[in-house]
């Protein structure tokens, strides 16, 4: 799957376009440092009725094709919904960041983890930044995302990148190397929901670089497709 970015760099408002194609696609679930917060997200998706995972981190195998940086996606019911997650891949050998939505259904997620997350399209970003400009204050980068709801748009995720496992160890765990290789794409792994997780019309995400004032963002909204029996 090609994915374009518009890259943007230190000092620079634009730095370039950089189109990749992704033929592998990994989601690194239960990914985060503190084993408290892992047994939050679990029991968050327990009151779901989704099985508490075999291992933690867990990687999931995505159909690259399932990589969309449209706005608008299309699901199947009103049972998915949106995560925010950093999402890193190479090209020629140096690594970038974007942003990604693991876009799961809920329902079928009580039945197999695997097939919720395989079902549902996962947004891409369409900005990216360069590994090398973050490594040295990644932990101090945070994650937000917001939903619609009542006509409102209302917080839905906060966290600075210090919740979860670095992207490299994660990297490393799959692929037993410190850079992805080229052609594959991962989800490094998210935070809980405020709330509670939950269905919504629409999905806003943010990576935001306190320390270089900026900011990778991408929207999207739904189209329910009907259940049919």
């Amino acid at each position: 799957m090609n994915l374009s970015f518009q890259l943007a760099a230190i000092g620079q408002p634009v730095a370039g376009d950089l189109t990749v194609d992704i033929t592998n696609c990994i989601v690194a679930g239960w990914a985060g440092r503190d084993q408290a917060a892992i047994e939050h997200h679990i029991e968050e998706l327990a009151e779901l009725g989704v099985p508490r995972p075999s291992a933690v981190p867990l990687y999931y195998r995505i159909a690259s094709n399932q990589l969309t940086q449209e706005h608008s996606v299309q699901v199947v019911g009103d049972g998915s919904s949106g995560e925010v997650e950093v999402f890193v891949f190479s090209d020629q050998g140096r690594m970038y960041v974007s942003l990604v939505s693991d876009h799961t259904d809920r329902k079928l997620e009580s039945h197999s983890i695997a097939l919720s997350k395989q079902l549902c399209v996962k947004p891409v970003g369409r900005e990216a930044w360069r590994f090398d400009d973050v490594a040295d204050h990644w932990d101090e980068l945070v994650l937000r995302s917001w939903i619609e709801e009542s006509g409102q748009t209302v917080l839905y995720q906060e966290g600075t990148l210090a919740e979860l496992r670095h992207p490299q160890d994660l990297i490393q765990g799959y692929f037993g190397q410190d850079i992805i290789p080229e052609h594959s794409g991962m989800t490094c792994g998210t935070m809980g929901a405020i709330g509670g997780i939950r269905h919504a019309p629409s999905f806003m995400m943010e990576l935001f670089d306190p320390r270089l004032q900026r900011s990778l963002k991408h929207r999207y909204t739904l189209e329910i497709l009907p259940e049919v029996a």
